[in-house]
């Protein structure tokens, strides 16, 4: 436990600046550590006995292991930017290290969506690019990309955009459908020690058709229409005659059985 007590860091600070002696700060050290994870500090004197040393944070931490001029702690859960003091006094003589903690976080899922996805040559579509989390959003670009030719590039310098959104407006082109959509998140951690962490989306394909083809199915769907509906006629038509002509068949028959029979009867009458 720290010697400060409850007081904490701010006891740490005072006793820095109001205690007798001579006091010294070394530089401030910059380290980059993923949203949630751990750190390892290793806090060191060059006094051979420091009379108090200690780690002051507000985080949780623990003592991993110990030697006289130096002690190793495990910082965890960390969750935000923090700074961590290193402290030690020897022989009247105080000294303090400050080690920033950035944190940061991967742009580990970039959606990509096309709206229309099906459009015709000439027609407008939007292209729009979102990343959910990614930490400092500052340092994050979002580039939307048709095959490998960069069409917009995004930026946060006020880091307040969340979810972080790219959109670009396009008109569709004949060519627009033979290559991919895609966009890349490039978060830089350069200033922080670190390099550039990228991902990019699923690809999306953009379906153009030209107006004179839309124009040449109605016509094809037109003519089927009409060869459907003369087939149809024809077929009700030749049911119709069909039916005409039996009847009149029928009709003949009984005509000429009814005469039949009129001329035996008038045959076998008595003269």
């Amino acid at each position: 436990m720290s010697p400060f007590g409850s007081w904490g860091l701010p006891a740490a600070l005072l006793a820095l600046l109001c205690c007798p002696g001579s006091s010294e700060k070394a530089p401030s050290k910059q380290e980059a550590v993923k949203l949630g994870d751990s750190y390892k500090i290793n806090c060191t004197s060059d006094c051979p006995n420091p009379l108090i040393k200690g780690l002051e944070t507000l985080l949780d931490k623990k003592v991993l292991q110990e030697q006289a001029q130096w002690t190793e702690y495990l910082v965890s859960n960390i969750s935000q930017d923090s700074v961590l003091y290193c402290y030690s006094t020897c022989s009247g003589k105080q000294t303090k290290k400050a080690v920033i903690v950035n944190v940061f976080h991967p742009p580990e899922q970039v959606l990509l969506r096309l709206q229309p996805a099906r459009v015709t040559v000439g027609s407008s579509f939007t292209i729009t690019c979102s990343v959910t989390a990614a930490i400092p959003l500052e340092r994050l670009t979002l580039t939307l990309l048709h095959g490998e030719k960069p069409l917009h590039v995004q930026t946060f310098e006020n880091g307040t955009d969340t979810p972080a959104t790219a959109t670009h407006n396009a008109i569709a082109h004949k060519k627009d459908g033979h290559h991919n959509f895609s966009c890349r998140a490039d978060l830089d951690l350069h200033a922080l020690g670190r390099g550039v962490i990228s991902n990019v989306s699923e690809v999306q394909v953009l379906q153009v058709y030209e107006p004179m083809q839309d124009n040449q199915m109605v016509i094809i769907i037109t003519v089927v229409s009409v060869l459907l509906f003369l087939f149809v006629t024809s077929v009700l038509l030749c049911f119709i005659f069909g039916q005409q002509w039996h009847q009149r068949r029928i009709g003949t028959y009984r005509v000429q059985e009814a005469w039949r029979t009129l001329r035996r009867t008038y045959r076998t009458q008595p003269t």
